[in-house]
């Protein structure tokens, strides 16, 4: 009786000192919505450590899975789904027909790891791939986020209607809001003081169902134990709104969107074409007293958080040379430290943020700084472009993947360089303050594999190579142990997912299709520093194996969804070839094979839309009617939709497609795009040299770009005005898959090979 009462008294100090929310299990409803039935085939045990966990173990014929949290027993589950059942849950499938006997883990098994935060999401993953969904979808991604041990995500749906509520308090109309709150395709942008009204008027329901699906999301985040990170106050204000005379009656406040003030002048500068918010200076007065209604507002809706994600003058130039950085620090640390005296302020590794003077203005503990493209350009001393001697110094910092820009389709990854530049944090001084890990990609929904390499490694103590962990990723995602599978991913590997150190491109090799036609058409959007690091033909090699085994997968998810996506980047990598032989076949006024090689061109082009057509991961109409989903009225909805198609296209209106160059950063390889943008596009584009070639136009010397420009006006080819029409249609696009893929594979390898 002794010995059951000191068992009752250790169950109960454990339970005391667990976090708020973490009994309501939310485990068993994840189980049950990977398959139904299966939380009763796993047995779940809370145990106390001073470091995360989970273990592997077995009772009679059910699996047990321990840990420290419910975060790291999800990872467990998912561990053991993945090693001992060759269940890969992703996101092209999160549910899974499981074995009324699970297989038996024959040995005890425990991973441990002192890397106790694991952050999840770039303020962009929430425009470029989350900006139309519904609690449904949400719940999916949360799913996830437990199963791959996230537990300190990025919470900024609804962030918006913080403002909203903020600037109605100060009197402001909601005209004079809507004017400043961006678009739901554009808010990350507005909340990193890029732009401000852009994709807008948003109607009140839109604030309504933010609110709403925020306090949801919040809910099951705490439901698991994680921490959210909230967007702070960075000094931010509407460039364009006096709040200065509606806090303070009769004086100015001295802020960046003040153009009566030179310093102001100097501060407000665009970004991308576009004009960014204003910002208030740190050492004006108001500067608190906005930021104590944003806290005071943040905390009415979503509570309070101890982690706030602040990133002040992002991507800013020519700020005024009186700014002093230290101060400005200090004033947002202090206005979030009043909100929350434990506050931590999570801030970007970006570019020249967080400037040194800031960062030494800071105690050491209130700064959480995301390395956010450590598997390329580390900041925190090891070679590379934005090297920094004295890494971090004492502040706390985590290792991040950043993986994909724009939502961009196509395969890439870092391997090797992932792997050597995390493991060399292990035993560098330079990284001593390593907290964790974190993904910050800027879209979602894609390159599965480096998605689960990155959230492995917090959990493998020991260096391990790409070869060794390929295998074992091949079992787990197809559940099998195929030589030509094998085969098909060791080319991967050493190729399109080698991305080598030193070369610096951003996101995946870009489409061919995806870019504005030019004689030296090369990489799609105007940022992506693309360069060749790989045998293009390899990835046919690849799609060629995995088309010779396909017959026998018919039906396996992960494997009919790899099969479309290797064989999508073989026809794309194919097409740039006969790119390369058009223009050369141009060049030598070879209208014979220009004629033959156009044509192949186009072909390729509707073979992909053809291909993306059988997953709906890959349809455009799978995006719109996510978008139109969301509205309630016809005009709601044809907003949502206009934002939709915009974003991933023009992105901005003419001055900022073209001369901010922001066309094409957030192109995608989308069945429904292809055929009727893309297409379109290198249709007009060929015909046009075709009638240079025929002399019905004059052909522009050897060397120039062959983009029809003004000094030659019979040439040119007004390109946005050709795009917007597609941005401000209806049409209506199928959002399921249509056709079968296997076969349809098949004739496309038929196709690259003719």
């Amino acid at each position: 009786m002794q010995m059951y009462m000191k068992n009752i008294f250790l169950l109960l100090s454990w339970l005391i000192l667990l976090p708020s929310g973490i009994l309501a299990n939310p485990i068993k409803g994840m189980l049950e919505r990977i398959d139904k039935g299966a939380s009763n085939k796993f047995v779940v045990e809370l145990h106390k450590s001073p470091n995360d966990f989970f273990e592997l173990d077995r009772k009679g014929d059910k699996v047990v899975i321990r840990g420290n949290t419910y975060i790291n027993i999800a990872t467990g589950i998912n561990w053991y789904l993945k090693y001992h059942a060759g269940i890969h849950l992703s996101w092209n499938g999160m549910h899974a027909s499981l074995p009324d006997v699970l297989p038996p883990v024959l040995r005890k098994e425990r991973h441990e790891t002192n890397l106790a935060l694991r952050y999840d999401f770039n303020y962009c993953t929430y425009s470029y791939s989350m900006a139309f969904w519904d609690w449904k979808r949400w719940e999916k991604e949360l799913d996830w986020m437990a199963l791959h041990g996230i537990n300190l995500p990025l919470a900024a749906v609804g962030h918006e209607c913080v403002w909203r509520n903020l600037l109605l308090r100060l009197g402001f109309s909601k005209q004079q809001i809507n004017n400043f709150i961006a678009g739901p395709a554009f808010l990350a942008w507005w909340e990193m003081n890029n732009l401000e009204g852009w994709g807008g008027p948003n109607p009140d329901s839109w604030y309504e169902q933010q609110e709403a699906l925020q306090k949801k999301i919040l809910q099951r985040m705490k439901e698991w134990g994680m921490h959210p990170v909230l967007p702070g106050y960075s000094g931010m204000i509407p460039s364009k709104l006096d709040l200065g005379k509606r806090i303070d009656s009769g004086k100015e406040e001295k802020t960046a969107g003040d153009t009566s003030s030179e310093s102001a002048q100097s501060t407000l500068n665009k970004w991308n074409g576009f004009d960014r918010p204003g910002i208030l200076l740190p050492d004006d007065p108001k500067f608190t007293r906005i930021a104590n209604l944003f806290y005071e507002e943040t905390e009415k809706l979503y509570g309070t958080s101890d982690y706030y994600s602040i990133d002040p003058f992002h991507e800013a130039k020519n700020l005024p040379a009186e700014l002093d950085f230290g101060k400005a620090g200090r004033a947002i640390m202090d206005a979030m430290k009043k909100a929350n005296p434990k506050a931590v302020w999570v801030v970007q590794g970006w570019t020249e943020n967080p400037r040194p003077e800031m960062m030494k203005a800071l105690n050491p503990g209130d700064l959480l700084i995301l390395d956010l493209f450590s598997e390329c350009r580390p900041m925190w001393g090891i070679p590379s472009i934005w090297k920094r001697d004295k890494g971090y110094e004492e502040h706390n910092w985590l290792f991040c993947l950043l993986e994909n820009f724009g939502g961009n389709v196509g395969l890439h990854g870092r391997m090797d360089q992932l792997l050597h530049n995390f493991y060399l944090t292990k035993n560098n001084p330079l990284a001593a303050q390593l907290k964790g890990i974190g993904l910050t990609m800027e879209s979602i929904e894609n390159n599965p594999v480096m998605f689960e390499l990155m959230c492995e490694l917090p959990w493998r103590a020991e260096k391990f190579t790409k070869e060794e962990w390929i295998k074992q990723y091949i079992r787990a995602r197809y559940g099998t142990d195929d030589e030509s599978i094998r085969q098909a991913w060791q080319i991967l590997a050493n190729g399109i997912y080698n991305c080598p150190a030193g070369n610096n491109q951003q996101g995946p090799h870009e489409s061919i299709f995806c870019g504005r036609p030019s004689l030296n058409n090369f990489q799609a959007s105007s940022w992506s520093k693309m360069c060749n690091y790989y045998d293009p033909t390899t990835t046919t090699e690849a799609a060629r194996l995995m088309v010779s085994v396909a017959d026998k997968y018919r039906g396996n998810n992960n494997f009919e969804y790899d099969l479309v996506d290797i064989t999508r980047q073989a026809i794309a990598d194919r097409a740039r070839i006969v790119y390369n032989y058009a223009v050369a076949d141009f060049k030598s006024f070879d209208k014979k094979n220009y004629n033959t090689h156009t044509r192949q061109f186009l072909e390729l082009l509707m073979m992909q839309d053809k291909l993306l057509g059988t997953r709906k991961e890959f349809k455009v109409g799978n995006w719109i009617q996510q978008a139109r989903n969301l509205g309630i009225t016809p005009e709601e909805k044809d907003l949502y939709e206009w934002n939709a198609r915009v974003q991933i296209t023009t992105w901005g209106n003419r001055y900022c497609a073209d001369i901010g160059k922001l066309r094409d950063y957030a192109h995608k390889e989308w069945n429904g795009l292809l055929r009727d943008f893309y297409y379109k596009r290198w249709e007009k584009y060929w015909q046009v040299l075709q009638d240079q070639l025929d002399g019905k136009l004059p052909v522009l010397p050897v060397g120039n770009s062959s983009t029809p420009t003004a000094d030659n006006p019979a040439m040119t080819i007004d390109w946005y005005a050709l795009e917007e029409p597609w941005t401000l249609a209806k049409n209506t696009y199928a959002a399921s898959a249509e056709g079968d893929c296997i076969e349809v594979a098949k004739e496309a390898i038929t196709l690259i090979n003719n």
